[in-house]
């Protein structure tokens, strides 16, 4: 969907018989939709940008004529690494190779890959049509041109990509979101703060920010004399609070049972509840998506 309201071609391939097609068949509703609230993306219609779509279950034919390659695989180092080594038997020399992954390194997922020098990782976030991040990581090998020309692509389709200068475990993204993870985890386990009041500390409090501006720019803001003063004035606290954070919590056990017990009572896991919670947070995200636009 991304790239079809950019005007491109994109050709969608599974390896599984039939779930390209499917895959197409659930998009088409969707656009549709999007394009009744008017949130769809680019200037083409609903009808002309699913005309761009096409489904392959054979991969040498999803790969003829393609410049840009986006590997969507789940989070299976093997697999991906051996799907990079039948895409490159099938491609030019020139044809950019990227992966969605969120935690694995591109040393490892191109690792089996004869020219690296034209493969990076390019991690979106769910749901990427409404959240528009992407993390561009390059191999050690990447040249710079493979970067510039994904960045532009990424920006052409409407997407918001920001660089990394090398391969970090986590990237940027999963590591700041990480952080607050087991902070906030800390806190609930501690017995400071329950499950449903850490949620609105976001929610109604850091998110309200951080949904327009960065960690960064918060700070510059905040003092009268920017960043500078900022840290004049509170580095110290910052430190302070930083050097009572206990060590990494654990995510299993009797002490995790209890917070996700906890959660469970507030939003159910059964498929029904998730389900209709996810629908709100995607309604939401579309409603923010369109505030961001306007704006």
């Amino acid at each position: 969907m991304v790239f079809a309201s950019g005007g491109y071609s994109v050709k969608i391939y599974d390896n599984q018989p039939g779930q390209a097609a499917k895959a197409i068949t659930e998009i088409r509703p969707q656009m549709e939709e999007l394009e009744k609230a008017h949130m769809l993306r680019g200037e083409l219609t609903a009808a002309q940008q699913l005309a761009l779509l096409s489904s392959y279950d054979d991969l040498a034919q999803a790969l003829e004529g393609a410049f840009f390659v986006q590997e969507c695989v789940f989070e299976q180092l093997e697999v991906k690494q051996n799907v990079f080594q039948d895409i490159e038997r099938l491609v030019g020399k020139d044809v950019i190779l990227s992966s969605s992954t969120s935690c694995l390194v591109p040393s490892n997922v191109f690792s089996k890959v004869q020219n690296r020098s034209r493969c990076l990782v390019s991690h979106p976030v769910n749901p990427p049509y409404y959240v528009k991040l992407v993390e561009l990581v390059p191999h050690p090998e990447t040249v710079g041109t493979i970067m510039d020309n994904t960045h532009a692509l990424m920006t052409t389709v409407g997407q918001a990509p920001v660089r990394l200068k090398k391969e970090i475990d986590g990237f940027a993204l999963n590591r700041v979101q990480a952080a607050i993870i087991a902070e906030s985890w800390r806190l609930v386990q501690d017995g400071i703060i329950s499950v449903k009041d850490i949620d609105l500390v976001m929610s109604e409090g850091l998110g309200m920010r951080y949904a327009f501006i960065g960690p960064m720019e918060t700070m510059h803001l905040n003092a009268p004399e920017g960043l500078e003063d900022y840290m004049k004035r509170y580095g110290e606290g910052i430190q302070r609070v930083l050097t009572s954070f206990g060590p990494v919590p654990h995510f299993s056990g009797n002490g995790a049972k209890a917070i996700i017990n906890e959660m469970c009572e507030l939003i159910p896991s059964d498929q029904q509840h998730l389900s209709a919670r996810m629908e709100r947070r995607d309604q939401l995200l579309m409603g923010l998506a369109k505030l961001k636009k306007d704006n």
